[in-house]
C-alpha cells in the first residue's frame, strides 16, 4: 500500500483504519464481485466462521 492511498474502510461496519500499515497486519482483505474489500479486526473475529466458509458477506 502506497503512502498516498486512502486507509481501508471496513465493508461490514464502515470503520476506517487509523493506521493503514497496521491494518494490513490485523484486517482481513477479500475479493467480492471483482473488487477488493476489507474487514476490520473486530468484524473479522465476529464473523470468522462465515469468512472461513467463504460465505458471501450478504449472508452475515
Amino acid at each position: 500500500m502506497a503512502d498516498d492511498e486512502a486507509p481501508p474502510v471496513c465493508a461490514t461496519c464502515g470503520g476506517a483504519a487509523p493506521d493503514p500499515a497496521f491494518a494490513r497486519l490485523t484486517w482481513t482483505r477479500g475479493t467480492e464481485n471483482g473488487r477488493e474489500v476489507w474487514t476490520c479486526d473486530r468484524c473479522s473475529r465476529e464473523h470468522l466462521r462465515s469468512i472461513e466458509g467463504k460465505l458471501d458477506s450478504a449472508w452475515w
